[in-house]
């Protein structure tokens, strides 16, 4: 009997923690241009100008990055649904994260996985996303 109770604790534990990272998960928003100026410049100051540490940082508040897996090629998919090439770009994206992968040096692999990420077209997409006419100041 005491060996079922315990079996449903751990049941009821892990379910509970799903359902708080499925909620966690669904919280995230798309980032706009104001939002990533904004936590740009904090990054800035947070890893001293540094280029890497500086793209680490704003793709992990952006909800972008996570130092276990690296890019979210998905999330940064939904930021550029609107040129109809999502699953394209999950796979570049997906590709370069496999590609660069260095959990030893996690700024290198942000940095270089964003690099080879936006080499091609998306690269394009990522500059007329920042463009000044998209930001309010």
């Amino acid at each position: 009997m005491n060996h079922l109770r315990l079996e449903i604790i751990c049941w009821s534990c892990l379910l509970i923690a799903m359902a708080v990272s499925t909620e966690a998960a669904s919280v995230w928003k798309l980032p706009t241009a104001q939002m990533v100026y904004e936590d740009l410049e904090k990054c800035r100051q947070e890893s001293q100008e540094e280029d890497a540490a500086t793209l680490r940082c704003l793709v992990k508040k952006l909800g972008l990055w996570t130092d276990e897996s690296g890019y979210n090629a998905r999330r940064i998919a939904k930021i550029f649904a609107g040129h109809n090439q999502m699953e394209e770009l999950m796979l570049v994206v997906e590709h370069c994260n496999r590609k660069e992968q260095d959990t030893s040096h996690l700024d290198d692999w942000a940095f270089l996985a964003y690099r080879c990420a936006t080499s091609g077209q998306f690269g394009h997409w990522v500059k007329e996303f920042m463009s000044p006419k998209e930001v309010e100041r």
